[in-house]
């Protein structure tokens, strides 16, 4: 099937998927969807309105309370695994949408971006089979009344789920199939950057007949105005939440009146450090990280933290690493970096740089505009060195390819420089003695930490944040958990 074949109903033009049904918006209210990698228009998205959020709760509200979906586990693993089977079918199509809207490169396409949600993606339609639904705590006496007692674990309700741009796929499928699996009900508001693969979600659950009401999907160009609608709605009974810090905290402003269940993914400015002991030509192999996506991730690490003693040796590694990446070019199969999403976003990078060079960081690599890229929102991969830690540019989120390094004297000091920061979403640890890493993983606030270059990532691994990077955790038998509510009861015996 061909991109133009998903885009309903025809090339560069999404719809809204609502109760069962691919439709355009209220009046057909659209909006123009750019291109981060030529700055021209793609083609047209449906801007949902208000009302037709209305009808996308009350269809989810009604599938949830009037059928079986919560309640009958094997019919749902079927209709779910239809969907997964979808994606796979679609590959192409979901490759295609995600490389336009996002810019990311085919590297990161056949990876992160596509290929590799969709290998993650049967993870909790199998998880379901073998969850324990229900088990027997056993008799006990209180008060002369001896009973039995059963847990039950069910589904919590209907989940608004609203997504970023920077790895639509990813995110919207680690949100969506375990809130399905267990039984919820979904609204998805995909981010107005990226609403075609949003979209072709929609079009996938048409054809795995998924009923009606079950899973809906938003497109809008005003995220604010449904976003603040679905989270206040009392019909809504789980928010779950990706972006930026500031937004979760209105996200979770508006859940307190109805006193939901709020599920937060936010912002990161995660540390590398590299302990005094550390193979730095290795390690530093790490650094290229900011150039993934162009930076565009919350868990990369984008403080280097190193020991003031290989300082120097340390920054050259990293100017001939970093400055040797190629991005930018016609081919893109084993490019790193592709552009920012949008022109807005490379002003708030570009803005950085400048706040960093007035703090007096130590600019060494980039800091600007790439000449040789003919069009797209491009940033030159950019290090700042002798970065103190309370500077700007070390403690707030960029979501650009920005690394600040910050020496520090001994390990005591780096591990206060390394949790000296509101964010707590990820890290990584360089060490020659694992057992020394691993020690020091553990007292880092985070809730992932990567150990001499492994990777956290996968559909049984939790993921989520310390302090404002977060509440509660995605994917993993503990995301699964999140959609559930737990109840107790007790039988007179």
């Amino acid at each position: 099937m061909s991109v133009a074949d998903t885009r309903q109903p025809g090339h560069g033009e999404s719809r809204l998927y609502i109760n069962g049904e691919l439709r355009p918006a209220e009046d057909g209210r659209q909006y123009e969807n750019i291109s981060p990698l030529t700055e021209a228009v793609l083609g047209v998205a449906a801007d949902a309105s208000l009302r037709d959020a209305d009808e996308a709760i009350d269809a989810a509200r009604r599938a949830f309370d009037h059928s079986d979906w919560s309640t009958d586990h094997a019919a749902r693993r079927v209709c779910l695994q239809r969907f997964v089977d979808g994606l796979n079918r679609h590959r192409d199509a979901l490759r295609a949408a995600v490389a336009d809207e996002t810019g990311a490169t085919q590297f990161f396409v056949h990876g992160p971006q596509c290929d590799g949600p969709i290998a993650m993606a049967n993870w909790p339609v199998e998880y379901m089979a073998s969850f324990p639904w229900q088990r027997d705590i056993g008799e006990y006496e209180v008060m002369g009344v001896r009973s039995r007692r059963l847990v039950v674990k069910e589904a919590a309700g209907v989940v608004a789920a609203i997504s970023p741009w920077n790895f639509p796929i990813q995110i919207n499928l680690a949100k969506c199939l375990p809130a399905l699996a267990a039984g919820c009900t979904v609204v998805l508001k995909a981010a107005a950057e990226t609403p075609w693969t949003a979209s072709l979600l929609g079009r996938i659950a048409a054809e795995a007949e998924l009923p009606p009401g079950v899973f809906n999907v938003l497109t809008a160009s005003d995220p604010a105005e449904i976003g603040n609608a679905m989270t206040r709605d009392p019909r809504v009974d789980v928010v779950s939440f990706t972006g930026s810090t500031a937004v979760g905290r209105q996200v979770m402003r508006n859940a307190a009146d109805t006193v939901k269940r709020v599920f937060l993914e936010l912002g990161g400015k995660s540390a590398m450090v590299l302990l005094e002991d550390a193979d730095l030509p290795t390690a530093l192999f790490g650094s290229l990280a900011i150039c993934a996506h162009s930076g565009q991730g919350c868990a990369i690490t984008t403080r280097l933290l190193v020991p003031r003693s290989r300082l120097a040796e340390a920054e050259e590694l990293l100017c001939a690493y970093v400055g040797g990446m190629s991005y930018g070019s016609d081919d893109t199969s084993g490019e790193m970096q592709g552009p920012l999403i949008s022109e807005r976003q490379r002003q708030r990078v570009l803005e950085y740089i400048e706040l960093g060079k007035q703090e007096g960081a130590r600019l060494i690599l980039g800091g600007g505009i790439p000449a040789h890229t003919r069009a797209g929102y491009f940033v030159e991969p950019t290090i700042f060195s002798d970065v103190r830690n309370d500077m700007r540019i070390a403690q707030e989120e960029i979501f650009g390819p920005v690394l600040v390094v910050i020496p520090y004297d001994d390990e005591a000091e780096a591990l206060h420089l390394c949790n000296d920061s509101i964010y707590g979403l990820s890290g990584s640890v360089y060490s020659a003695s694992e057992e020394r890493a691993l020690a020091f993983a553990r007292k880092i606030r985070s809730g992932t930490v990567n150990v001499n270059g492994g990777n956290f990532l996968g559909p049984d691994a939790p993921f989520g944040g310390y302090k404002q990077s977060g509440v509660g955790r995605e994917m993993g038998p503990e995301g699964f958990e999140e959609y559930l509510q737990t109840k107790t009861i007790a039988i007179a015996v």
